[in-house]
């Protein structure tokens, strides 16, 4: 099946298309068919590759869970202030 991956020159969202015969690629999250298409990587798994990207993972949940406690941190922070 023809899936492509994308990146919305518009908002910078990444995503993959199934692209048929009548298909309009646009980008799901802002619907501009302004897109770049990017290299496909074979499905090519090895031990070196599998941990690579757990350890890409693991620091991708980190960074967001430390964004996310400090909106809390500010937002609390705020609030009590503006009080």
């Amino acid at each position: 099946m023809p899936i492509f991956e994308y990146k919305c020159r518009r908002c910078a969202n990444q995503f993959e298309l199934l692209v048929l015969r009548n298909t309009a690629a646009a980008c799901p999250k802002c619907e501009s068919q302004d897109l770049e298409q990017l290299l496909t990587a074979f499905a090519v798994s090895s031990e070196g590759i599998r941990q690579a990207n757990a350890k890409a993972a693991r620091r991708a949940a980190v960074r967001s869970k430390d964004y996310i406690d400090k909106k809390v941190a500010d937002a609390e922070y705020v609030k009590k202030h503006d009080d």
